[in-house]
């Protein structure tokens, strides 16, 4: 049995094959480019070279129906026929405050995501289409989508009400939603087991940093604050968003140049950020060249994405009061040891003591790893994400029937013998190659 898992960005299309009853990954892929010409897809199968195909897709439709051809073709494929694909798990960045769980997806589900596309204009059309282009191409096996802003419908009014008018949340749901859930609920899950704790006794503050990033306070198990907002605009400073800004300035600049609100929307979603002080970088890996180049910009971008996560991690442990773990996530929070080093410098008084070595050694997918030095109040894990195999789970449970929200539901990673194969096999090699790697993995207290 075949789960197929995808995530439609606006001309991507991302997706992962995981066999069921092997309880492993098959393949994982993306179409690029789609709707604006020179499309591709990067297709990698387990155990062979990762291959790159040109093929036009003008639309999300041709782009599934290509993800599909090249998982069943007789050289590039890993099935047979799409028989075995008995479910299809649907990222989708916004629901508003309509699901608090994944859905399976139906008119009504389509009508509703319709009702809240304007909260995600960047994200939610994409995600629309995906649904849409994978159902034309799979119409009788079960769609289901996978909510990131789910997670955080636990947290409380004093923590998603927004101090404006309250008619503008009674009439325009405008208020807090959050992000990244699905990432949050994996690796809140996965740090109670290395506690060895009841998840729903369990404070975290967990930092999931990417090219978007955002910080989700944890209380009982259950989301209770997040830094992002009605969209992912609000909070840290990211690749290319500014995080936290006056709200006045906007006015004050569209006034002084004349910028539309569409000019100014587009600016701080795509202009601003790490982009925007440094005038050429998204990628941390280059501005941490630069930096050691001399680039004082870039220099001035890494002190403020690490100042305004240090400043989250101090304001989320007043409102926790206690804090069982600090977790880093995602492609910077698990690799990038020299963002991390400045933000967790000087947490010391606060409980939080970083060893420098473990830091620069546990950069990996493979494993779950611990930087904390011996003694220090409150541990530190790196917790590699794995969003796929939660709308994987999610997608099965539906199909069967068994699924339910996460307070009343148990994954598979929520197992003290949990492995993940694929991971396990490329740490045996990691391990090969950097074997100091060995003393820094987390494991289950």
């Amino acid at each position: 049995m075949v789960i197929l898992t995808l995530n439609c960005g606006s001309s991507s299309a991302k997706y992962q094959v995981y066999d069921w009853d092997a309880k492993d990954i098959l393949a994982v892929g993306i179409v690029e480019k789609v709707t604006i010409g020179g499309s591709f897809i990067n297709h990698k199968v387990k155990g062979r070279e990762e291959i790159t195909i040109e093929h036009d897709c003008p639309s999300h439709t041709d782009a599934v129906d290509l993800i599909i051809r090249t998982l069943t073709d007789s050289k590039t494929g890993v099935i047979g026929d799409m028989g075995l694909i008995k479910a299809v798990g649907h990222r989708v960045v916004h629901g508003g405050d309509k699901f608090t769980k994944s859905v399976i997806v139906d008119d009504a589900v389509m009508a509703t995501l319709e009702e809240v596309k304007d909260l995600g204009p960047l994200h939610n059309p994409a995600n629309i289409m995906g649904i849409e282009a994978a159902k034309k191409v799979l119409p009788k096996v079960p769609h289901c989508a996978v909510m990131d802003t789910a997670w955080h419908q636990t947290m409380p009014p004093e923590s998603f009400l927004y101090a404006v008018p309250y008619e503008w949340y009674e009439k325009y749901s405008a208020r807090r939603y959050g992000f990244h859930g699905t990432s949050f609920l994996y690796t809140a899950k996965r740090a109670a087991v290395l506690l060895g704790k009841d998840p729903f006794q369990t404070n975290l503050i967990i930092c999931h940093l990417g090219n978007g990033s955002s910080v989700n306070a944890v209380k009982d198990g259950c989301s209770f604050d997040t830094s992002m907002g009605v969209t992912p605009l609000e909070g840290l400073v990211m690749g290319t968003r500014s995080g936290d800004t006056d709200p006045a300035m906007p006015f004050y600049v569209m006034r002084k140049t004349g910028m539309s609100a569409a000019d100014m929307e587009n600016a701080l979603n795509k202009k601003s950020g790490l982009l925007g002080i440094t005038g050429k970088y998204t990628d941390r890996r280059d501005i941490q060249k630069a930096k050691l180049d001399g680039d004082k910009r870039s220099l001035l971008a890494q002190d403020m994405e690490a100042h305004r996560v240090k400043k989250y991690i101090g304001a989320y442990q007043a409102v926790l009061g206690r804090v069982d773990a600090l977790v880093f996530t995602a492609g910077v929070g698990e690799f990038a040891w020299f963002i991390r080093e400045k933000i967790l410098d000087g947490l010391e008084g606060i409980g939080i003591a970083y060893d420098p070595d473990a830091n620069k050694t546990a950069c990996t997918r493979n494993t779950e790893s611990v930087i904390s030095k011996p003694g220090s109040k409150i541990p530190i894990y790196i917790i590699p994400t794995d969003e796929e195999l939660v709308m994987t789970e999610d997608a099965y449970a539906l199909m069967a029937g068994t699924y339910d929200v996460h307070t009343k539901f148990s994954y598979s990673f929520q197992k003290k013998d949990y492995v993940n194969k694929g991971r396990a096999e490329g740490l045996a090699e990691e391990l090969r190659k950097k074997p100091e790697l060995e003393k820094y993995i987390a494991k289950p207290r």
